[in-house]
């Protein structure tokens, strides 16, 4: 468990200083989504098969993530990216990932996910007061995330005290 940790605390020190020269945003976010996999407990996650990552609104998002971890594997799942353009395109995934550039979709995907294992995160100030699992949040120039516990709890998900430890919590 304290090896996670450290993993954590080096993956978020990445992404601060990534952020800070000035990385594409659209990386780092690449980087925290996947990672944020790492720390969450779905209740299938023992069972085969694909383990979908949906991207609304951000191309670059939606490339890099294709790029960088398409059939990479998760326990007995394959990684399988899908860009959908809005609402009603979203079909079961395991995580979900709003742009701020969608952020009007938010109310319908979430109601559409809602208790069926899906991890929101979201990059738009206030999506985590209203529901999304994670969102992005810039601090002091820093990006951080935040984590709506209940929305957590909704979604029938466990998150690692690891992640939790380094998060906004709501």
């Amino acid at each position: 468990m304290k090896l996670r940790f450290f993993a954590l605390v080096a993956f978020v020190s990445v992404s601060q200083i990534a952020f800070a020269q000035d990385r594409p945003m659209h990386e780092i976010h690449t980087m925290m989504v996947f990672n944020f996999t790492k720390y969450v407990q779905w209740p299938d996650q023992d069972q085969p098969g694909e383990f979908v990552i949906g991207v609304v609104g951000n191309e670059d998002v939606y490339k890099t993530l294709s790029t960088w971890y398409t059939g990479k594997t998760k326990g007995h799942k394959t990684y399988v990216i899908k860009k959908f353009a809005n609402a009603s395109e979203v079909t079961d995934c395991a995580v979900v990932y709003i742009d701020k550039s969608k952020s009007g979709e938010f109310e319908a995907i979430n109601n559409k996910v809602k208790g069926k294992g899906t991890l929101v995160v979201t990059d738009r100030h206030g999506l985590g007061a209203k529901g999304s699992c994670i969102n992005f949040k810039t601090v002091d120039d820093k990006l951080r995330y935040e984590i709506n516990q209940k929305a957590v709890e909704t979604a029938n998900l466990k998150v690692s005290s690891a992640l939790t430890s380094m998060a906004i919590l709501i």
